[in-house]
Order: structure tokens, then sequence, then C-alpha cells
């Protein structure tokens, strides 16, 4: 792949940090990971035959990373290493990242770079409104990096950018993966009223509480669930949605519990998917789930009340989402 196509932040280290430069300051922390590589420890776990993907290329591939690299936008299948580009781009779909490519914390879990970011920019609404409009997009997600600088958390962003799509491609439907909003819920969600309102609405609890304090540092297990509860709350006809990665050490029957108290939050759709490590930095593959595994906790789902369950080792949030939300919608 060209390297005029590849997502720009990968190109600038010194303002964009990954790897060590990234997760070292947390991982060191008291009760952390240790700070060696997974190599050092002698814990990678080889990956089985039931995690494959797609390899990215193919013309359709080159033309959506062509359109996305004219108009400035930066999608997470990108910045996260997704493994299902490939796939989604071939389709003609992509996740797009609002808020640019820095993120203002450290999960060690994740390979978004950590970083200073940059003012929202006032074009990136439009920008995205005619990119999906060029791609003939019928359902489009829209997730960001968190924003722990702005008061409302990027909410505003949001908004403007699910009108601003609605307006240049009218009855398309946008469902929001949005960060947590940490202590700035109810300043946030007032953004995010009449026209603004996605049709789902999608807040990833990641893991189960046990591991928040080394996996989601600075996240709180009880506020992104008060989170779906208040946009239920307030509206109780837009669907909310959330996901799980399995694998950095959870167990069973704590995914039980943490699929419950979704439930019991209100939310309705649900993702599940294997935890696959960035880099050697990251934090280290604990266990693969097979694909068995994932279907009966799909079956278990179902029986909870979740209307809507994608379960499997190469699952993320926004995959096949459109898929998803239409037995919802």
């Amino acid at each position: 792949m060209s390297e005029r196509l590849q997502a720009p932040s990968r190109a600038h280290p010194d303002t964009h940090q990954r790897g060590q430069d990234k997760v070292g300051p947390v991982l060191k922390r008291p009760g952390g990971f240790s700070q060696r590589s997974a190599e050092q420890r002698g814990e990678v776990l080889p990956k089985p035959a039931w995690i494959r993907a797609r390899a990215a290329l193919g013309p359709n591939i080159v033309r959506i990373k062509s359109l996305l690299r004219a108009q400035g936008l930066t999608t997470v299948c990108e910045e996260a290493q997704c493994p299902n580009l490939g796939e989604c781009f071939h389709q003609g779909t992509a996740t797009f990242m609002i808020l640019g490519d820095r993120c203002t914390r450290r999960c060690p879990f994740c390979d978004v770079a950590h970083g200073r970011p940059a003012p929202p920019d006032p074009q990136e609404p439009d920008c995205i409104a005619e990119a999906v409009a060029h791609l003939g997009l019928r359902y489009v997600v829209l997730t960001s990096v968190n924003r722990d600088d702005l008061r409302d958390g990027g909410a505003a962003q949001f908004a403007a950018c699910v009108r601003a799509i609605r307006r240049r491609t009218p009855g398309v439907r946008i469902e929001c993966l949005v960060p947590d909003f940490r202590r700035r819920e109810t300043v946030a969600l007032q953004e995010l009223t009449g026209d603004a309102l996605p049709d789902v609405f999608n807040h990833n609890l990641e893991t189960v509480p046990r591991l928040y304090p080394v996996a989601r540092p600075g996240a709180d297990y009880l506020g992104s669930l008060r989170l779906l509860a208040i946009l239920q709350e307030h509206h109780p006809d837009i669907p909310t949605k959330s996901g799980l990665m399995l694998g950095l050490g959870e167990t069973w029957d704590e995914l039980i519990v943490v699929m419950q108290d979704l439930r019991a939050y209100g939310c309705i759709m649900l993702t599940l998917g294997q935890y696959l490590q960035p880099s050697p930095a990251h934090l280290p593959v604990q266990r693969y789930w097979s694909p068995n595994e994932f279907t009966e906790l799909r079956r278990i789902a179902e029986g909870m009340g979740f209307v809507s369950v994608a379960s499997g080792p190469l699952v993320r949030p926004s995959y096949q989402a459109e898929q998803q939300a239409r037995g919802v919608l």
C-alpha cells in the first residue's frame, strides 16, 4: 500500500505516541502489568487457526483510502488496526473517527495514538457528510478518541456530524459509538438531542470491572453503565448497544455478570470479540476464546433479552453494524 494512503498519524511518532511510548507510563504503575514486553515474559500465545482476517488489498480499498486522505478524514479501522479492515473496506464501509487521531488517554489495549489533540475541526462534519455521500452509505458509524480536554467530551462534534450527514444524505442511518464522557455525561447528552440523536447509541464497557484499573485507566465501570442508562431514560426509543473484548483475563462468570448489568441498564444490543495485542508493548492476550464459546455466549445473551448479538473472535463494535441493527430499527 502506498505511503500516501497510510493513516497520517503513523508517520508522526513525535506527536502521536504508540507502543511503549504510549502505554509504558500506565503499565509501570503499581498494580499494572509488568512493563516488560510479552515476549520477555514468555507469555505470547500463538494465534489459533480461527484468527484469520482478510488482507487489506483491492481497488475498493484503495478508492476508500484515497477518499479519506483527500478529505483529511480518519477511520478507527486504520487507527486501531482492526482485523476486519480489509473486509469492511472491500464492502465499501468504514467507521469514521472524529475529533482527531490523538486520544487523551493511554488505554494499554488500544492502538490509537496518544497525544495532545488539536481543537475540533469545524469543517469535519461537512467533510464526513461528503464522504458518506460519495461512498453511497446507507448506515454510518461515528466514533471518536477520548477528548477529556473538552467541556462536553466532544459531544457537540458528534451532534454536528449527525446533522451534516442527514442534511447531505436524508434517510441514512447513523450509529454513534461514543467515549464515556467522563464526569461530563449530563452535559454531553444535552448535545445529542432532537435532530442530532443517532439511530443507535453505542458505548463499550470493553471489559469486566476487575480489569478496569489496568485496561481502562481513568474510566469508571458504573459511569459507563450510567451513560447508557441516562440516554435510555431520556430517549427510550433509541436502542443502546455495548461491546466487550475477551482475552484479557476475565472469567466466564464475570462476563455473565457484565451482560446482566447491561440488560439491567436497558442495553439491547451487544458485541463480543477477541482481544488481539496490537504490539509487544500492549497488554498480552491471556486467552483465546474459541468460536464455540462465542456461540454459547451469544445464546446466553439472547436468553437474557438482548435483541441483537454479534459474537465471534473477529467481531468488533462496529463490525457489520448495519446488519446487526436491522433487527432493531
